[in-house]
């Protein structure tokens, strides 16, 4: 490793240790902590969700599953391309309203024990468990892909590595909370579409392609020499595995760290530009993703070094191919890559603590001061717990981030989509639906049908159906007793709709 990349590096921790610190508010509430008042701009919200959401998986992972098995992964992308279209368009400006409405509520366990009056805590504590469960869980992905990179540029321990990931990101988290999350996802949103447009391209033009032949015939030439297909889109595919690939989409509905940078914007209103900057941004990186996967499968074969742990293609491919400068800007993105999403993961983690459980119960007056330095402990115990699991984990990027995923999708996407629309819906409406969701998720990893489909299309469409059923039980009781069916807080969102489109 050369000055320069050096230099690059430390520039870029520098930046992130400097928000953090000037983002430090000693007089800071609870809510300005963990949502900042509710004053996030457009591009602020789609960079910052779009950064939290594309994880380490996305510079690892997608690209080391392409470079393995070819374009039959990318049914992935195209379904969370929809899905997250899909987030924007029908979740965000809802969520966004409701949760004003409803109490004014911070987290989406407040929301849900708001919206249906909810004297008795459960949903509050099944919804934070869940979260705390898959959080964890969650994050430790992000350890472990942050100890893979330290390992494969620096040839450090990969122990050593992961540590020292947690620290950065703890450090800004503890100080800054939600601004300073916000504000470094917005930054390295930024740092990591340069350098996924940059990899592909100048790894392309690197490619040495035979005349006569194609990039394509250069891939189908290699993959015929592995036994594989890399070109089939449908290899090794059922219909039943296209359609968990597509499902991936299904997740976003659920996910509460993408779903705080609705609820933190300014105005509604802003949120049809945030969707047209977020999509933007997502496409262009998920693409930038693929083609780094494809490009470094050919390129490794025709230097004869291909590469015995596929999810390092990204960033073996910059550290051949660059300046040392740029490859300190590349293993900057992969880490910020990784560190936006655990930024944002330990924040709503920390959350469910604080709100959730703590201050749920806890009746005695606490301080504001109080209450966001046990918001700042409960992310150092989060982190400290993830990263034991990480530790111990035999599983790839890939495969834990999928986990949690589908973890958060099935338990919270149906119950808040039907919260949003559904007239009908109740508190054990919700209940069901979050305990069959999740449960689901949890039963088909423990039985091993993941290899059958992907587990968030059974645990969303069972919480679906579970949720349907309590409905019609809901509406039969109502009509029996003559009661409206239509609540007090939906026709407090309707009058606020209303005056947001006048």
């Amino acid at each position: 490793m050369s000055f320069g990349t050096y230099l690059a590096i430390g520039l870029y921790f520098g930046i992130l240790l400097i928000i953090g610190r000037l983002s430090y508010n000693k007089k800071s509430n609870l809510n300005e902590y963990l949502l900042d008042n509710r004053s996030l701009g457009p591009i602020m919200t789609a960079l910052s969700a779009g950064a939290s959401d594309m994880s380490g998986w996305m510079l690892l992972g997608l690209p080391g599953a392409l470079y393995l098995s070819g374009i039959a992964n990318a049914w992935i992308a195209i379904g969370l391309s929809i899905g997250a279209w899909a987030n924007y368009k029908f979740l965000a400006k809802r969520i966004r309203i409701y949760t004003e409405v409803a109490s004014d509520s911070i987290t989406i366990p407040d929301f849900l024990e708001n919206r249906f009056k909810d004297k008795t805590k459960v949903l509050r504590v099944v919804s934070g468990v869940f979260i705390l469960i898959f959080f964890t869980l969650y994050v430790s992905s992000g350890i472990i892909a942050g100890g893979k990179t330290f390992g494969s540029f620096f040839g450090i321990n990969f122990y050593y590595g992961a540590i020292f990931t947690l620290c950065i990101v703890v450090f800004y988290t503890f100080f800054g909370g939600f601004k300073a999350v916000c504000l470094t996802d917005a930054f390295q949103g930024t740092l990591m579409l340069f350098v996924l447009v940059l990899i592909p391209v100048v790894g392309f033009l690197n490619l040495n392609i035979p005349e006569g032949s194609s990039f394509f015939g250069e891939i189908a030439k290699y993959s015929a020499n592995d036994s594989k297909e890399h070109l089939n889109l449908f290899a090794g595919q059922t219909f039943l595995g296209v359609l968990g690939l597509m499902a991936w989409g299904l997740g976003y509905f659920g996910q509460p760290h993408i779903i705080v940078r609705f609820m933190a914007i300014r105005s509604s209103k802003e949120l049809d530009s945030a969707r047209r900057i977020g999509i933007s941004w997502m496409v262009l990186g998920l693409i930038g993703a693929m083609l780094s996967g494809l490009i470094g499968y050919v390129y490794f074969n025709q230097i004869g070094v291909p590469l015995s742990d596929p999810e390092t293609v990204f960033l073996k491919l910059g550290d051949t191919l660059f300046h040392p400068f740029i490859v300190g800007v590349i293993i900057s993105a992969v880490l910020a890559a990784i560190m936006s999403t655990i930024s944002s993961q330990l924040l709503v983690s920390a959350s469910s603590v604080t709100k959730d459980f703590i201050f749920a119960f806890y009746k005695k007056e606490v301080s504001d001061k109080t209450q966001v330095k046990v918001g700042r402990f409960a992310v150092v115990v989060v982190a400290l717990v993830a990263t034991i699991i990480a530790f111990n984990s035999t599983d790839t990027v890939l495969g834990v981030v999928g986990n949690a995923w589908a973890g958060f999708g099935a338990s919270f996407g149906p119950v808040l989509l039907f919260s949003l629309y559904s007239r009908h819906m109740s508190a054990l409406s919700a209940l069901v639906g979050m305990l069959v969701g999740g449960t689901t998720v949890l039963l088909w990893i423990v039985f091993g049908l993941s290899g059958v489909v992907y587990e968030l299309l059974p645990g969303f469409v069972f919480a679906s159906i579970a949720m349907a059923l309590v409905n019609k039980y809901n509406v039969m009781i109502q009509k029996m007793n003559r009661e409206p069916n239509l609540s007090v807080i939906q026709d407090e969102f309707q009058k606020m709709e209303a005056k947001n489109k006048n």
